[in-house]
């Protein structure tokens, strides 16, 4: 008795197929694919029946509405008739109301405002405490108009008024240039 070991051929057609099986693309997640009301399915069904062309590369829609309200669509599948400029958008609708942005936005701003009022402020109590500046030659009544008008302290307002030759206007605009620099 002999015992012979004989290998078993390799069946080709098997290892073909094992090496050309086809990559999995990945795709894209649309609004089609997530679940849909039964009026949408309806909807739609309806949409292909009329010959409507889907429309790519759309991201976001907004539809404006009085009063500065936004109706906005995310991820839309938008729809188009070929005949007319209809279109037909599906998707979750948020809505934006721009006017509570734009309050939000105007209270951010008057926030910022009032800090910098404050310094400016705290900046004129440093300067007050720097001592008093010789008045002698200016008026009183010109010192109090630079001190309103220019926003700065008084020592401040005398030494414009003395360096312009008692001159209001130029006092006033050479403070605000140096605070603006």
């Amino acid at each position: 008795m002999s015992a012979e070991f004989a290998e078993k051929p390799v069946d080709p057609k098997v290892e073909e197929l094992e090496d050309e099986l086809p990559e999995l693309e990945e795709s894209e997640i649309s609004a089609a694919d997530t679940p849909q009301s039964r009026g949408e399915k309806k909807a739609r069904k309806a949409i292909k029946a009329l010959g409507l062309k889907k429309v790519d590369g759309i991201t976001r829609v907004t539809m404006r509405r009085p009063r500065g309200v936004l109706l906005v669509v995310a991820k839309p599948d938008v729809f188009r008739s070929v005949n007319s400029d209809t279109y037909i958008v599906f998707g979750e609708s948020s809505v934006e109301d721009m006017n509570a942005q734009a309050q939000a936005a105007a209270a951010q701003q008057l926030a910022a405002e009032t800090e910098t009022s404050e310094q400016t402020e705290t900046a004129a109590q440093e300067d007050d405490e720097e001592g008093e500046v010789d008045a002698t030659g200016v008026e009183e009544k010109d010192i109090e108009l630079v001190v309103s008008q220019a926003n700065v302290s008084r020592s401040k307002a005398v030494k414009a008024l003395k360096n312009n030759n008692n001159d209001i206007v130029n006092a006033i605009m050479v403070r605000n240039s140096d605070l603006c620099a």
